[in-house]
């Protein structure tokens, strides 16, 4: 059985995943945590792109708690044509063809590799086909404007909805699958 890529992405009602920050908190949760720690548990490898990347090695290794601790541990993986090195822990950057490495690494024994934010990164593997579920958290939002996850560039992306539990605080947390 091969490796699973997982993409989460917060989300808001009017599509968009740029600075999940600046309206994200209002809806953490304990069921949130929940959810996103099953994420976390189930993956043994981080995907990110090098903006993800770089704002996550400027904060994670300063800090300290379970999040932090799972984040530091991790195996992560960059995806970047620009980035040559990756001094933050257990990084590494994939040299070459992106594509061709993560279809390779989906072969090899292992738990899922998850993406989190990364959202080039993330466009680039669903044109690819290479997305096996995509984790949406839904925040009852509309945020008005930012990078959405399916761009006006995107064309038809066929999904099927295999999971969706409704937290109290109005996020839908949502799992798709390729149709």
């Amino acid at each position: 059985m091969s490796r699973k890529i997982v993409a989460g992405q917060y989300i808001s009602l009017d599509g968009v995943v740029e600075a999940p920050t600046e309206w994200h908190f209002p809806y953490l949760s304990d069921e949130m945590g929940a959810a996103l720690g099953e994420i976390s548990t189930a993956a043994d490898t981080l995907l990110l792109g090098r903006t993800t990347y770089e704002e996550f090695a400027a904060v994670w290794p300063h800090q300290s708690g379970e999040m932090a601790d799972a984040l530091n541990g991790i195996r992560k993986l960059v995806a970047s044509t620009t980035l040559k090195e990756a001094a933050w822990q257990n990084s590494t950057v994939i040299e070459g063809d992106v594509i061709a490495a993560l279809k390779e690494l989906k072969e090899q024994p292992g738990k899922n590799i998850n993406v989190t934010g990364s959202i080039t990164l993330t466009h680039t593997l669903l044109r690819a086909g290479l997305i096996d579920e995509l984790r949406l958290l839904v925040h009852p939002i509309a945020v008005g404007t930012g990078r959405r996850l399916f761009p006006d560039s995107t064309g038809q992306i066929p999904l099927k909805l295999t999971r969706s539990v409704t937290f109290a605080t109005g996020v839908l947390d949502l799992t798709y699958q390729p149709a």
